[in-house]
């Protein structure tokens, strides 16, 4: 069997390379393609992974739109199922690049398998564009990898086959105890130097399209309010290279002497940024399933999340983009030590690391 695996940026790369590693520990050799939608983010991951895509379409233009990206993708994917033509097509989540090469497969009649399927907010414009990207996705999909039940029975509700459905996990969760396990924790230049003995310190990351303009305000003025009153709290944000994002961070907190914009950094070191945090504030989907692994509280700086077991399992909280519920939510866990705790577990609602080898597993032995 051909294996195809495509993906596009950090995320995905980071969520899929589990599987790449499953599939070649099998005695088999994936065709890996990268559309590199994010360049540089994406070629962190490659390194870190040891990823050798067969094909780089090297897709990424500045400031680019996902007009260019669908096209692209479409374009591109087309010519190299229609030469290499790929038993099944494995992709992850909800980007573009997701979108895009499920539309190029079914063109092509390949079969998909979609890792990660069946999250939802109902609301297509939020998250946006990934809540349509993912239902588009699964109206191709053959095979529908969902992270938990709760993601089984929206696939269910909308007329999926059950036999199709196969609950596996998140394979985050596999991405980073791999990580724990063989990396070494890095250092980041940005912050040597930085004393944060006796001081709590906050992980902040936002740059998700529908934060763009006032709601990304409103989230670096809250993250003023917090420096600002309470005086052993400092914040790290690295910020993404969106110039929406950037023009925007750097505007209104670049003069903050403990708040620190450093650059993106590598899964290993981020890893590290959430092993030694104190809790986290993100428009993140990843981040929601990643931290409870580490016991650490998320604030989802998101109107709503297609993640709700997060909440459910109360290791994260849905606190929107208003600047007074951030800082209010965020200074109950920095005064409240009941609170804290109360959102410190370490069971993971999203898996328990073995989500690649069941994915492997299902597409090498199942007919859809």
């Amino acid at each position: 069997m051909k294996i195809a695996v495509v993906f596009g940026t950090r995320p995905e790369a980071i969520k899929l390379a589990p599987v790449v590693r499953e599939i070649e520990r099998r005695g088999q050799k994936p065709l890996v393609i990268v559309t590199a939608q994010h360049r540089h983010l994406l070629d962190q991951e490659l390194r870190l992974f040891e990823l050798q895509p067969e094909y780089d379409l090297n897709i990424m233009t500045e400031d680019q739109s996902m007009f260019d990206v669908t096209v692209n993708v479409l374009t591109k994917l087309g010519a190299i199922f229609q030469k290499d033509k790929p038993d099944v097509v494995l992709l992850q989540g909800d980007t573009t690049t997701t979108m895009a090469t499920s539309l190029a497969a079914f063109y092509h009649r390949i079969a998909v398998g979609h890792v990660e399927s069946g999250l939802r907010t109902w609301n297509k414009y939020n998250p946006y564009p990934e809540e349509i990207n993912r239902q588009l996705t699964t109206r191709i999909a053959d095979f529908h990898f969902a992270p938990t039940e709760w993601s089984r029975a929206n696939l269910q509700k909308e007329g999926v086959p059950p036999k199709n459905i196969f609950v596996v996990g998140n394979t985050v969760v596999d991405a980073l105890l791999w990580v724990l396990k063989h990396q070494e924790q890095e250092d980041i230049p940005e912050l040597k130097g930085v004393n944060f003995k006796g001081q709590k310190m906050i992980l902040v990351t936002a740059h998700r399209r529908e934060s763009f303009g006032k709601p990304l305000e409103n989230i670096c003025q809250a993250c003023t309010q917090l420096v600002d009153t309470f005086h052993d709290v400092v914040l790290v944000y690295p910020v993404h290279p969106n110039p929406n994002v950037r023009k925007t961070v750097f505007g209104h907190l670049k003069e903050n002497s403990r708040i620190h914009l450093i650059e993106p950094v590598d899964y290993p070191a981020f890893v590290h940024l959430m092993q030694e945090c104190y809790l986290i504030l993100t428009d993140s989907g990843g981040i929601q399933e990643e931290a409870p692994s580490l016991g650490k509280p998320v604030l989802v700086l998101r109107e709503t999340t297609e993640r709700p077991e997060a909440i459910e399992a109360g290791t994260a909280k849905l606190v929107g983009t208003d600047p007074e519920a951030i800082v209010r939510e965020t200074a109950t866990l920095l005064t409240d030590a009941e609170a804290y705790r109360g959102m410190t577990t370490e069971a993971n609602p999203f898996g328990d690391g073995t989500a690649a080898t069941r994915i492997v597993d299902i597409v090498l032995t199942h007919q859809t």
